[in-house]
């Protein structure tokens, strides 16, 4: 629903204490094409593993910077268990990383020195290694708190999308360890959805600015999915006469009908749930599925695990 008038309510919009499910994960018997048959929705999956674990440790060192500053008791201690979600879905993704694609065979290394150096070098504490004058800092953590919002915003209707979209995940037989990891991560982003939008705001993010973070913002983080989904497809001798990339429409046009077909979410769907982060009257307390992702929490055979 778009609104034009933000409501008043207080600074934290999580009601439940956030915890951290100690998840983990077996992939020896997860194939590449976890998706039978489908190597094209499989492997546009699998990026996630590429793309997340340095943005998400990047999450993390902003907070820890930004947690002295917050003055909400609820609010800091939001932050503090979003940071340990956070911290727990980096190392599940990493080890993937490490013990499903790379020892299958796929190079994953340039896209994760490529990660790095956005997060690390582009949007680190001393960006480009220049030294950012005293008065500048505050203003450049709350900058890039503008940019972890916007994009947890995605990942909450990615995470909304992977807990009541993926029926045909099941109906193909997909492999139940790599399903469980993609809809345990969606399900803990939809349960922290407001944390990054609330500490945003809380520290005087303004909505001019969270409008033009997230033009910028959410064009760049799809454009760094397909990009990455396509380097892997480049390794698939299957696709080999396609020559996948980021600026061929050969792969936008394959999202858009794997996306028909039940395997994706469209792009034109994932745009029409973007729009209303850029209402000024926006709240992720809004955002449907929280009884979603707590319903599958509860029966996530990895967190049951990790909860016993």
């Amino acid at each position: 629903m778009l609104k034009l008038f933000p409501r008043k309510r207080a600074a934290s919009g999580t009601s439940e204490k956030l915890v951290q499910r100690k998840v983990s994960f077996d992939w020896q018997d997860t194939p590449v094409d976890w998706i039978p048959g489908e190597p094209f929705a499989s492997h546009f999956v699998n990026e996630i593993n590429l793309l997340l674990p340095a943005g998400e440790f990047w999450f993390c060192k902003l907070y820890n910077q930004a947690l002295p500053l917050i003055t909400d008791a609820k609010l800091r201690d939001d932050v503090q268990g979003f940071m340990r979600q956070e911290a727990m879905h980096a190392r599940a993704h990493a080890g993937a990383l490490a013990q499903y694609l790379a020892e299958r065979g796929l190079e994953t290394e340039s896209n994760i020195a490529f990660e790095h150096w956005l997060f690390d070098v582009v949007l680190g504490d001393e960006p480009f290694g220049r030294r950012l004058p005293k008065f500048m800092q505050r203003e450049w953590l709350v900058f890039r708190l503008g940019v972890v919002a916007a994009i947890e915003h995605m990942t909450c209707v990615l995470g909304r999308y992977v807990l009541q979209g993926t029926g045909k995940w099941d109906a193909l037989g997909a492999d139940p360890t790599l399903m469980d990891l993609v809809r345990w991560h969606g399900a803990e982003e939809v349960e922290h959805r407001c944390v990054a939008f609330d500490v945003y705001r809380h520290l005087g993010g303004s909505y001019p600015s969270r409008y033009y973070l997230a033009s910028i913002t959410m064009p760049l983080v799809y454009g760094l999915w397909v990009r990455g989904a396509a380097h892997l497809m480049k390794q698939d001798e299957r696709f080999a006469g396609k020559r996948p990339g980021v600026f061929r429409p050969w792969i936008w046009w394959n999202w858009w009908r794997h996306a028909r077909r039940g395997l994706l979410p469209s792009p034109f769907w994932l745009l029409a749930q973007e729009l209303p982060f850029f209402m000024p009257g926006y709240d992720p307390q809004d955002e449907p599925a929280t009884a979603d992702a707590h319903r599958y929490l509860e029966h996530s055979l990895a967190a049951q695990r990790a909860a016993a």
